[in-house]
């Protein structure tokens, strides 16, 4: 048996590939500007060597916060402009205001205006290739899934919507019922006696098993298994795919044996982890504090023009273990808004008022929660602390979800800058699978990842 031997880029390898290559963009940019005009602000040399380090940096640092590796962004010819043009503006800002660590300003402004043509070229040029060959049909990769017919278009819709490059092309029915041949959207019945012959001639990178029952393979579907994974084929677990595709835990497709999907993090319980993280929430929360106090007559201005009532805000949260907390925020809808029932925030929401809007956006309003986390009630990044009335409701229709209760609540969190605000059930589940992806990921570079993540949401304007 031939395997397909063709060029395929895993999501962290593309990641890796477009920060990789805008770096090296970026000073080739630099070394070829030099060639044509006097550029003197930065030599592309040896002897210069921590100065390129620093720009490369920067470059990764602002891009990620830019959503420049994005890889929905990034195969979007309209949106990666705009990445490149706030990257490249932002990391020559930087650049010039931190002259302890990169050269001195320049004297002529019209280094300056150098330096930012060749960030930007050289950042365009590299993701014009990229769109035109890398993000490409070319480089997709191919899948059949093991699956039951009745499931194939939830299954197939949750793969194909994380990777735009991963393409599910052929299924094998593994329902019992046999009364109709169920083809959805280019993806083929396939038997399984003919499973060999289709990989072969649709160039299928790595199969799929997507059944959380044993009894799913057949005698004859296990022979064929059997065979490829003697040729080497790549078979994996649909939950692993789904995982590493979309960064959640499936819950909505665990069963009894969840427990071989759920080896949380060791930083759970490493104290040196624990500590440090502690120590940077503390300072973090009095810095935080410290620029609430900043702008405070602004906001007591804003309040009293577009929000009059109270200006603080309180209301018990469900926080670590599920002990209840009263946390703090700045109001932002009308007084008594809730005079009945408990019910979900939704966009556009008629009880949110003018200067709450901007509060939320900004995510201003949550500066008071700074006081949550100095008195040890939240941590900095967490699952988002939920009323007591949601948290009853959600655990009785959603498997899991107390789990999300074995850390402390965040002021921002996976689920936060992955997902919009939660305005349903729906929205709620898809927010607890990213939670335990975290929960279950928790480390310090996830953490900086989602501290990054954070001032995309800010910056971009997503609070609800």
């Amino acid at each position: 048996m031939k395997i397909d031997t063709r060029i395929h880029f895993e999501v962290s390898e593309r990641k890796i590939l477009l920060r990789l290559f805008d770096t090296v963009f970026v000073i080739l940019a630099l070394f070829l500007l030099d060639s044509f005009v006097d550029f003197q602000y930065i030599d592309v040399s040896l002897d210069n060597v921590w100065w390129i380090v620093i720009l490369g940096l920067y470059v990764n640092v602002i891009g990620t916060i830019f959503e420049m590796y994005n890889l929905q962004v990034a195969s979007n010819q309209f949106q990666v402009v705009r990445s490149i043009l706030l990257t490249a503006s932002t990391t020559v800002l930087f650049y010039l205001l931190t002259p302890f660590l990169t050269p001195f300003l320049p004297s002529n402004r019209l280094q300056i205006i150098y330096f930012f043509v060749a960030i930007f070229s050289g950042l365009l040029i590299w993701r014009v290739f990229y769109q035109a060959f890398l993000a490409s049909h070319r480089f997709e990769k191919k899948a059949v899934l093991i699956c039951d017919k009745e499931e194939i278009v939830e299954l197939v819709g949750d793969l194909q919507a994380a990777d735009p490059h991963y393409r599910v092309i052929g299924y094998i029915d593994t329902g019992k019922s046999e009364s109709y041949v169920f083809n959805y959207g280019g993806v083929d019945a396939v038997q399984t006696e003919n499973l060999v012959q289709f990989i072969q001639e649709q160039t299928v990178s790595e199969l799929v098993i997507a059944g959380a029952k044993a009894d799913i393979i057949t005698v004859p579907l296990y022979n064929e298994l059997l065979r490829l994974l003697e040729f080497g084929f790549p078979i994996k677990e649909y939950t692993q795919v789904y995982e590493t595709l979309t960064q959640r835990i499936p819950i909505h497709y665990l069963d009894r044996d969840f427990y071989r999907y759920f080896p949380f993090s060791r930083s759970n319980q490493n104290k040196l982890y624990l500590i440090f993280v502690r120590a940077v929430e503390i300072i973090l929360a009095i810095a935080g504090l410290l620029a609430g106090c900043v702008i405070l007559p602004l906001i007591l201005l804003g309040n009293l023009l577009g929000n009059r009532g109270p200006l603080f805000y309180k209301q018990i949260r469900v926080g670590k273990f599920g002990k209840p907390f009263k946390i703090y925020k700045f109001r932002t809808m009308v007084k008594n808004a809730e005079a009945g029932s408990a019910v979900f925030a939704t966009s556009n929401d008629v009880r949110v008022t003018t200067f709450g809007k901007f509060l939320r956006k900004t995510r201003l309003d949550e500066i008071p929660q700074f006081i949550n986390i100095l008195i040890g009630d939240m941590g900095f990044i967490g699952p988002r602390p939920e009323r007591p009335e949601f948290v009853q409701e959600l655990s009785e229709i959603m498997p899991f979800y107390e789990t999300r209760h074995i850390i402390k609540p965040g002021l921002t969190g996976w689920a936060q800058v992955n997902y919009s605000y939660g305005q349903s059930f729906e929205d709620s589940l898809i927010k607890l699978q990213y939670d335990l992806y975290y929960i279950k990921h928790r480390s310090i570079f996830l953490d900086l990842n989602i501290v990054i993540k954070t001032f995309s949401t800010i910056l971009f304007y997503r609070g609800q």
